[in-house]
C-alpha cells in the first residue's frame, strides 16, 4: 500500500506491461487479426497485437478514447512494438536467445506474481484471444532484450570519484527520514475471487472480513509469527513478503488514510516490535474500507543525515545507492543509443502511418482500416526514414529502453 516501486526501464515493462494480458477487442464486430500494422526486416507486427497491447493499457476503457487519441495510441504502442522487434532481431543476431528453461521461469515468475491461480491465469489467457504459443513467444523477445541490454550495461563501471563527487553535490537527499517502518495483514470485505489472498482464502463480506481479523488477532496475541500468518491469511499482495510495507512518514500515513490515532500510537508510545489491535478505515487505493492489523517494525522520531559510508533501515549503504544511480543513468543513456543505431540499420515498413498518410478520413477508426493490412505506394511505406510518418515509428521513446 505504501510501498514505492522503482521505475522498470525494460522494453517488457512499456510495451506489454505484463504477461496476463486482458481481453482483446476494439469494440467492433471486424477484427484486425489478419492487418500488417508494420515489417522490421520482413518479419510482420500484426494490428491485433497493437489492438491487444492497447486493451490491456486503458484496461477495457479503449472505446472512451477520441478517434485522435486512439489514433496516437496505436502509433505509440506500434512504435514500441517495432523497437522490441528490432532489438530481438538484434539480440538474435549476437546469440543471445534465452532457452526452454528461462522462458518458462519467467513465465511462471509472472503468473506468481500476479497472485491468480493457474484455473483463472488459464481462463484470463483464453479471454484474451492469446494462445500459449503467443505467450511463449512475447516471453522469449522479452528476455532477449533485456539480455541485450544487459550486455552493454555490463560495461558500465563507476569511478570512486564519480561517487564522491555525487554525493558532495547532493548531500541534502541522503537522510534517514523520521519515520515507521511497518507490516500488515488485512482482510477484506470485498469478494476478490482468491486472486489476492493467502493459501486460506478470501473473506466474502464484512462479518467474514470483521471474524477473519479478529481471529487472526487472538493468533498473534497468542504468540504467532507475524509474517508467517501474514504469508498465510493476508489479502494483500504484500502477503508475499511476509506483510512488509517498507517506511512510512506521517504524511505517508495520512494520506493512505490512515486514523489519526494510529499515526499518534505508531509515532507515539507503540513499541518496536508489537502490533496494533484491528482497525478498519478507507483509503484512495480501497475506498469502501478493509480491515488492517499493523506491527512496528521500526521507528524513528528524528531525521538523520548520512554521511557516505552510512546506511538507509534496509542495510544499503549510501555508496551503493549513489553507485546504483549513477550506473542506471549511463544504462539509460547506452540504451537510447542502442535504440537509434539498431533502428537505423533495420528495414521498417509503418504500414499503420502510411494508411493515416493516404487516408486522413479514417484516423481512429474502429477496427483501424484494414487498408493498412496493404503496403502504400507511398514512401512512408518504402522505408523508415523519408516521410515523418516513418521518421515517428523511428523515434525512439526514452521509456523504451531495454536495461531493468
Amino acid at each position: 500500500m505504501l510501498r514505492k516501486h522503482k521505475r522498470n526501464l525494460s522494453l517488457m515493462a512499456v510495451v506489454l506491461g505484463a504477461l496476463l494480458i486482458a481481453a482483446c477487442g476494439s469494440g467492433s464486430n471486424t477484427t484486425p487479426d489478419n492487418t500488417v500494422a508494420a515489417t522490421v526486416n520482413g518479419t510482420k507486427i500484426m494490428l491485433s497485437e497493437v489492438e491487444r497491447v492497447i486493451q490491456q493499457q486503458m484496461q477495457g476503457k479503449q472505446s472512451e478514447l477520441s478517434a485522435h487519441d486512439l489514433a496516437q495510441a496505436r502509433l505509440t504502442v506500434l512504435d514500441n512494438l517495432i523497437q522490441r522487434e528490432v532489438l530481438y532481431q538484434r539480440a538474435e543476431q549476437e546469440k543471445l536467445l534465452p532457452t526452454e528453461e528461462q522462458i518458462t521461469s519467467a513465465i511462471n515468475q509472472r503468473k506468481q506474481q500476479s497472485g491468480v491461480t493457474q484455473e483463472e491465469f488459464d481462463r484470463q489467457l483464453k479471454e484474451s484471444g492469446m494462445t500459449n504459443e503467443e505467450l511463449h513467444e512475447t516471453a522469449k523477445k522479452d528476455l532477449a532484450v533485456t539480455a541485450l541490454g544487459d550486455k552493454y550495461a555490463g560495461k558500465i563501471t563507476i569511478s570512486d570519484r564519480e561517487v564522491e563527487d555525487y554525493y558532495n553535490t547532493n548531500k541534502s537527499q541522503f537522510v534517514n527520514a523520521r519515520g515507521v517502518t511497518l507490516a500488515m495483514i488485512v482482510a477484506d470485505p470485498a469478494d476478490n475471487g482468491g486472486r489476492v489472498a493467502g493459501p486460506e482464502g478470501d473473506a466474502k463480506n464484512e462479518a467474514d472480513a470483521k471474524t477473519k481479523i479478529d481471529a487472526i488477532y487472538q493468533q498473534l496475541k497468542a504468540g504467532a509469527d507475524f509474517a508467517e500468518v501474514a504469508r498465510v491469511k493476508s489479502e494483500d499482495r504484500t502477503l508475499l513478503q511476509g506483510g512488509d510495507i517498507g517506511l512510512a512518514t506521517e504524511d505517508d500515513l495520512k494520506s493512505n488514510g490512515f486514523p489519526p490515532e494510529v499515526v499518534a500510537q505508531l509515532f507515539g508510545p507503540m513499541q518496536v516490535g508489537s502490533f496494533t489491535s484491528p482497525v478498519k478505515f478507507s483509503s484512495p487505493q480501497y475506498p469502501n474500507g478493509r480491515w488492517y492489523i499493523f506491527k512496528l517494525k521500526e521507528k524513528r522520531l528524528q531525521t538523520e543525515n548520512l554521511t557516505l559510508e552510512g546506511q538507509y533501515p534496509e542495510g544499503e549503504t549510501v555508496r551503493h545507492r549513489i553507485t546504483t544511480t549513477l550506473t542506471n543513468q549511463r544504462k539509460e543513456t547506452l540504451n537510447d543509443a542502442l535504440v537509434r543505431v539498431a533502428l537505423s540499420e533495420a528495414k521498417i515498413v509503418n504500414n499503420l502511418a502510411a494508411d493515416i498518410l493516404n487516408n486522413p478520413s479514417n484516423v481512429g477508426l474502429r477496427p483501424a482500416s484494414s487498408n493498412a493490412a496493404k503496403p502504400s505506394s507511398s514512401p512512408a511505406a518504402t522505408t523508415a526514414s523519408p516521410s515523418p510518418a516513418a521518421k515517428a515509428s523511428a523515434s525512439p521513446a526514452k521509456a523504451s529502453s531495454p536495461a531493468r
